[in-house]
């Protein structure tokens, strides 16, 4: 991916510089302190979950906007404003959606919310300058980001089935990220932190007073969502405004597509 501005700025060259860059950029994972404010925000999601959508929405807003700025920047593109501001928007939209529709019409709400605003960031896309490379390239982490934030309203849904889920998921999420931060070798730590997540997830279900399988599976699979997501993080162009956005986001993000089909299924 390229390294490219903002469309409403006159696009630089900044091609060989972006190949250069990511010629010499290894995996660089985000770290401890980025894990810990992971943590923080999904203790923010497990208090919040069990007094509803409300309570919840304010943790999730912040997720939305740390995961907008994120993706931008773990692209390449900064500034990038109009697109995250377009992104971030999308996310609201479908927190506003979720909130004044019933809990069997969340998922049409944030389809319906997604095909809107895809709309939209094509339509942004026609005042961009650049190259038709450049234009293709904001197009696909305008749509990326905007599909991510999206996506993060998922624990706006499932808080409506089982608050339970999402206390579980998101404690399955820190302990994932954390393990994941303070152990570095590389073919340990993700089984690790794979193992202690689905621990994590047992625990906190044997503590709601619910089954431990479900909520060793839920555990699973929030804390196998999480490693993708640290593993984007820590893919190309890694830097600490990288690790301190994208880096603390998305494994919260990545967790919430499991969160709600599990919360209907399982608990």
């Amino acid at each position: 991916m390229s390294e490219i501005s903002d469309p409403t700025r006159n696009p630089g060259d900044t091609r060989a510089a972006g190949a250069s860059h990511r010629a010499t950029s290894p995996i660089i994972p985000p770290g401890i302190q980025p894990a810990l404010l992971t943590a923080a925000l999904a203790a923010l999601f497990a208090v919040t979950a069990p007094h509803g959508q409300w309570a919840l929405l304010g943790p999730v807003i912040v997720l939305q906007a740390v995961t907008a700025a994120g993706w931008f920047r773990l692209n390449g593109m900064w500034p990038a404003r109009q697109g995250i501001l377009l992104a971030f928007a999308g996310g609201l939209a479908a927190d506003i959606v979720l909130l004044s529709t019933s809990r069997e019409h969340g998922i049409t709400a944030m389809v319906g919310t997604l095909g809107v605003w895809f709309l939209l960031v094509v339509l942004l896309q026609l005042r961009h300058r650049g190259s038709g490379d450049e234009r293709l390239d904001s197009l696909t982490a305008t749509a990326a980001s905007t599909l991510l934030t999206v996506v993060a309203a998922g624990h706006l849904a499932a808080v409506e089935f089982s608050s339970t889920a999402v206390v579980v998921a998101s404690a399955a999420v820190a302990v994932a990220a954390v393990a994941r931060g303070l152990v570095t070798a590389a073919f340990v730590a993700p089984v690790l932190a794979f193992v202690l997540a689905t621990a994590a997830g047992a625990g906190a279900a044997q503590l709601a007073d619910l089954d431990l399988w479900k909520g060793a599976a839920l555990g699973a699979a929030a804390g196998a969502c999480a490693l993708a997501g640290l593993r984007v993080a820590s893919y190309d162009f890694p830097s600490r405004f990288v690790h301190f956005t994208a880096g603390v986001a998305l494994p919260l993000t990545a967790a919430a597509p499991a969160v709600y089909p599990l919360a209907r299924a399982l608990l």
